[in-house]
């Protein structure tokens, strides 16, 4: 008599939170079923918290909207955008579990060159659980992946590598391009699937794209907060690259690790670009001043926690950014407050 197949539980099934950001009935998520459904959901709907947001059948979720985040965090509730994906950070601010993924509602299933839908979460689970490179490039890029190895030449003390924080992947079709390039490639699509993942070497700053992106809460938590963006800020659409930067110096710093690469979603939406164009343009003239700041920035070796660093970066933005806008004042007291939310519902055991 044939044995029943032994049930396999999928990957990280009770360390990690899905967290999604929407304005709009979750319907994408009937394709995403057969890889999310093990999973637990934290949803957080911005917009007018009086609508109704629907989301499929037989889905473990919890829902949240502005209500919640103000009954919550009472006066710390001004540090969570309004109005923007930058909300999402709500999301990560109250989850209890070791590992983060967060994804957009225009996000799909993609396809890799054979044919076959990519398991995205299963892929940035991987990238997550071995280790990253940051020290030392790997010409055959991850040296953790099957049929790859380090090559000849690389110093055998590195080939342990460092723990892994943030796994960031990519799009097909709807390229991630600022408002300018949206206007200048209106048709642009990107098809080029490339099998690879690698790790961003350590000193280098990269767009992080908040879309299809994971990480280890534990080790990098404090540090992915997407700023303040969106309803009543000068400046949108930097949510996600204001944490990658903040996240990336402390990664350096803290001698953790970053990857690139794979996996792919299907990227369905493109944003209007003139719409973009008016969140961004302060940006655009502002990373001009942003870029240098993170590059040059030194922590002090006394700060080894990422709740330290940050609090650190927050008085450098203060004094280092503030004579580009009043903004960048208004932004450090908020990466402060957020520091302080954290630590409030996030209490580290005695």
């Amino acid at each position: 008599m044939a044995q029943p197949s032994t049930q396999v539980s999928p990957p990280l099934k009770d360390e990690l939170d899905i967290v999604i950001p929407t304005i709009r009935n979750l319907d994408f998520l009937e394709m995403w079923r057969p890889f999310f459904q093990p999973y637990h959901l934290i949803i957080v709907q911005d917009g007018d918290p009086s609508k109704t947001i629907r989301v499929p059948d037989g889905f473990d979720y919890e829902l949240h909207n502005r209500n919640d985040v103000n009954r919550l965090l009472g006066p710390k509730a001004s540090c969570i955008s309004f109005k923007d994906s930058a909300c999402r950070c709500f999301g990560f601010l109250i989850s209890k579990k070791k590992y983060i993924f967060t994804i957009d509602d225009d996000c799909f299933v993609a396809k890799d060159p054979s044919g076959k839908e990519i398991n995205a979460l299963a892929q940035h689970i991987q990238n997550l659980l071995t280790p990253s490179t940051p020290f030392f490039f790997n010409t055959l890029y991850d040296p953790f992946r099957g049929g790859a190895d380090f090559v000849r030449g690389y110093p055998f003390s590195l080939r342990s590598g460092a723990p892994t924080a943030i796994s960031h992947g990519l799009w097909l079709n709807i390229p991630d391009y600022d408002a300018p390039t949206q206007l200048v490639k209106p048709l642009e699509r990107n098809t080029r699937y490339v099998d690879a993942v690698m790790t961003i070497p350590k000193g280098t700053l990269f767009p992080m794209c908040g879309m299809n992106l994971a990480f280890n809460r534990e080790l990098i938590g404090p540090a992915m907060y997407f700023g303040l963006m969106g309803d009543g800020q000068p400046i949108g659409r930097y949510d996600d690259m204001w944490a990658g930067w903040c996240a990336k110096v402390i990664c350096d710093h803290l001698s953790l690790g970053v990857k690139t690469g794979l996996p792919y979603i299907w990227h369905s939406k493109a944003s209007n670009p003139f719409v973009n164009l008016k969140k961004e343009y302060k940006g655009i003239y502002w990373q001009e001043d942003i870029i240098p700041f993170f590059q040059s920035v030194v922590l002090p070796k006394e700060c080894t926690t990422v709740q330290q660093c940050y609090a650190e970066l927050s008085k450098l933005v203060k004094e280092k950014l503030g004579h580009v806008d009043p903004y960048f004042q208004k932004l450090a007291d908020a990466m402060v407050t957020w520091i302080e939310a954290w630590e409030e519902l996030n209490p580290v055991a005695q």
